[in-house]
């Protein structure tokens, strides 16, 4: 089944890679029933932002309590790669849980998405939400 994305959601990820460059952008994707509603923008706490990402626990646990509380589902991250391609790094291999969450990937001007399975990233395809 195709994960089904907002045209809001896309524009986002691409200003939020663009403002943040030459550092890597971090958020989360939020909604429901397989359809991404929301990037979340949170800070790269990371040491290295210029190559490396790490959401902000403090954001992540709020949109976990939120969820809980009634709010949109945390479906998954996204992240840039200022200097790279827009697939999987060596690093988001390394870093991934096999959660089976989407991953969203800004680069180069486009996005592209991947479920994060016990295996490997796979790649996730997409569709515009209705609406």
């Amino acid at each position: 089944m195709d994960l089904e994305v907002t045209s809001g959601t896309i524009a986002t990820l691409l200003e939020e890679a663009t403002l943040a460059h030459p550092r890597e952008c971090c958020g989360l994707l939020l909604g429901e029933c397989g359809v991404v509603l929301e990037a979340r923008p949170c800070a790269n706490i990371h040491p290295q932002p210029e190559s490396h990402f790490e959401i902000d626990p403090q954001a992540l646990i709020a949109a976990h309590r939120a969820q809980r509380a009634g709010a949109l589902q945390v479906l998954g991250y996204y992240h840039s790669h200022p200097n790279g391609r827009a697939e999987p790094s060596a690093e988001d291999r390394a870093q991934a849980s096999g959660d089976g969450r989407v991953w969203a990937i800004v680069a180069g001007g486009e996005v592209s998405w991947w479920r994060d399975t016990p295996q490997c990233f796979e790649p996730l395809p997409t569709r515009l939400a209705a609406g």
